[in-house]
């Protein structure tokens, strides 16, 4: 009798336990504490970053230029950086102050970034960085052959020629000009460089100053050459300045520079104590001190 109570009772709750289990299920599912659980969204990025961001290369009030067309220069290099360093004082995350922008550090963000036509500033910035070798000629005998004979000597023959070329132009500005001005031994100077230039003279100022000093007295060009006396300076403050004006304008020779004081055609000179018949044969250019100067006509 009990047993046959028990399961006409279970057959009448069957339906209201599974009704209630099923409110009990879509309840939990419904429930809003699944709800409280927030997405995150990015931080906004500030108003005045957004602005920096959109500024031109060249600043605010520059017209911005096509891709391609901006040249890259100091200004925009030294701008690019500025921009750079402004956006990066600005802390739009929670890591704190971004690190100092270093060389180390534009170059890596260069190097990062896209070379492949958009971006343009970055690939002219990394191209003026990083430019094109160019190709060295190889060293072979030909070409050492064509140096050696263009003229090449050893750094000690160069050092002897040089001091020998300065000491022969320092004795004839002694000999011939130590009592002139500086502006007339500069003069007597500019001569012989001309001479020395010039293809009727010897093309070094030695071979100038001492042409024809081996065939005898006074037959040379300049007298104090070949007239037998000694030629040791005995004035020590002159041949000071004299050496010291040779050195000046022998370095001048020596680099093809203008001597300045005369023009480049004048070949000739002689004392105002003297006449010689030759004089007439050219013509007159200047006269500085007691000297006269000629060119050829």
């Amino acid at each position: 009798m009990n047993s046959g109570w028990q399961q006409k009772l279970a057959r009448a709750l069957s339906p209201v336990l599974a009704l209630s289990a099923a409110a009990l299920v879509l309840f939990v599912t419904l429930s809003p504490a699944h709800a409280q659980t927030a997405i995150a969204l990015p931080e906004p990025v500030p108003a005045d970053v957004v602005a920096l961001r959109h500024q031109p290369a060249l600043g605010a009030t520059a017209m911005p230029l096509a891709p391609g067309q901006q040249p890259l220069t100091a200004a925009l290099l030294a701008n690019y950086v500025k921009r750079q360093q402004e956006l990066r004082s600005v802390d739009v995350t929670l890591a704190g102050p971004q690190p100092e922008l270093t060389n180390d550090l534009l170059m890596g963000y260069i190097s990062r970034g896209s070379f492949g036509g958009s971006n343009t500033a970055l690939s002219a910035i990394d191209s003026f960085t990083q430019p094109t070798p160019r190709p060295l000629p190889s060293v072979t005998s030909d070409l050492l052959a064509s140096y050696v004979q263009s003229g090449y000597q050893p750094t000690a023959k160069r050092v002897t020629v040089a001091n020998s070329e300065r000491e022969c132009l320092a004795q004839a500005i002694y000999h011939e000009a130590r009592g002139e001005t500086a502006l007339g031994q500069l003069a007597v100077a500019n001569v012989i460089v001309n001479r020395a230039r010039s293809s009727k003279f010897p093309g070094s100022l030695c071979g100038v100053v001492y042409q024809n000093a081996e065939k005898g007295r006074y037959r040379c060009q300049f007298t104090f050459a070949c007239d037998g006396r000694d030629d040791t300076p005995g004035e020590r403050r002159a041949w000071a300045r004299s050496q010291d004006l040779a050195k000046t304008v022998y370095a001048e020779f020596a680099q093809g520079e203008d001597i300045g004081a005369l023009p480049g055609s004048a070949l000739y000179y002689h004392t105002t104590a003297v006449r010689p018949s030759w004089a007439n044969t050219f013509s007159r250019v200047a006269a500085v001190d007691s000297h006269i100067f000629y060119a050829p006509n």
